[in-house]
């Protein structure tokens, strides 16, 4: 066997993707601008609409694939941003009803859809997306799913008022995707929760047992992932932006080890962690981010290969997974591909 390689998520969109793109915004990555723009947009598409989402994730995987990715995922083509195109699937969630919210320990504010309802998944939608992403290709295509802790913090509540319980709810909701992406075929699922490193306490007390609320009942066959990044940057080659401590993942592995997550997807390229944190994984998998996504800088194979080395001094190679620490949005095509081609030469000249 060789390592395996896998990519967390977002592509970037090419050009003719005409909707707003969180990662296109003036002042970086974000979710100030949610909901204004995104349903015009794809009303301007008309009916060509579905033709051009298609088109766009078919260029994101086929580049995927050609660089050597054995696990890609669709690019999230058709979303504005991570989280709210699926915040847009839930009852309960308002989208004409904006409230102005502080956002990442005071860095900004921003005006986001409010909870004044019970929330329930309305339609599923997923598995559409993932049938036409798949479609493409006859590698198993990863789906991602913004978390419970992570979207309760970009929407705000006035409802629940129960952080616990609220998280539960939207877990119940997402789970309704979960399973019938499982029952579509989709055998790896993730679901991105970058709030427990920022929020460890909220994570140990409630965070995990939400999060495998969103996971019951996934059948036999399919890898339960979770992503947990420690902050995205707003720009490329911007080395002081915020992230969470550094202590944060080992603070959370033994916990995350104990649950039923299957692979834990954690970022190692900005910021290297001290690799016994790897020891703390004896039956999960780990998707080590050996490339950096907010950095100009391709990394050689050779670097990538060292690192990966180093890795598996503290876990099994056939369960060590190499991958950028995040999504791709800021690197653009070119810089996207030249970086996963390197990720891909270094991880697979191992564990053979």
């Amino acid at each position: 066997m060789r390592l395996l390689t896998t990519c967390i998520g977002a592509y970037p969109k090419p050009d003719y993707v005409t909707i707003p793109d969180w990662f296109k915004s003036t002042e970086g990555p974000d979710t100030r601008t949610p909901t204004k723009d995104w349903a015009s947009a794809v009303e301007k598409l008309g009916d060509q609409a579905e033709e051009i989402f298609a088109r766009g994730t078919r260029d994101a995987i086929e580049d995927q694939i050609s660089a050597g990715i054995d696990i890609p995922t669709d690019g999230e083509i058709r979303r504005e941003d991570y989280i709210h195109y699926h915040c847009r699937h839930i009852d309960g969630i308002d989208f004409t009803k904006l409230t102005e919210k502080v956002l990442r320990d005071g860095a900004y504010s921003a005006e986001l859809p409010t909870v004044t309802g019970p929330v329930r998944a309305r339609d599923h939608f997923l598995p559409h997306d993932w049938r036409v992403a798949q479609s493409f290709t006859d590698k198993p295509v990863k789906m991602t799913i913004p978390g419970p802790m992570t979207i309760s913090d970009t929407i705000v509540d006035h409802y629940y008022d129960d952080p616990a319980r609220f998280g539960a709810e939207l877990a119940n909701a997402l789970n309704f995707e979960v399973l019938a992406l499982a029952d579509a075929g989709c055998k790896n699922i993730q679901i991105d929760e970058p709030l427990f490193a920022r929020r460890r306490q909220d994570a140990l007390e409630f965070g995990i047992e939400n999060l495998e609320r969103a996971f019951h009942g996934c059948p036999a066959g399919v890898v339960r992932t979770m992503h947990m990044c420690c902050g995205y940057p707003d720009r490329l080659d911007n080395p002081n932006y915020p992230k969470a401590p550094p202590e944060s993942y080992s603070q959370l592995a033994d916990a995350v080890e104990q649950s039923s997550i299957d692979a834990v997807s954690i970022e190692d390229a900005h910021r290297h962690n001290d690799l016994t944190l790897l020891e703390h994984f004896e039956t999960t998998t780990v998707i080590l981010g050996v490339v950096a996504i907010a950095k100009s800088h391709i990394e050689s194979a050779e670097e990538i290969r060292s690192r990966l080395q180093q890795a598996l001094e503290h876990i099994d190679a056939e369960r060590l997974i190499a991958a950028p620490d995040c999504g791709l949005g800021l690197l653009g095509r070119e810089r996207a591909i030249a970086k996963l081609r390197n990720l891909c030469t270094a991880a697979h000249s191992l564990g053979k």
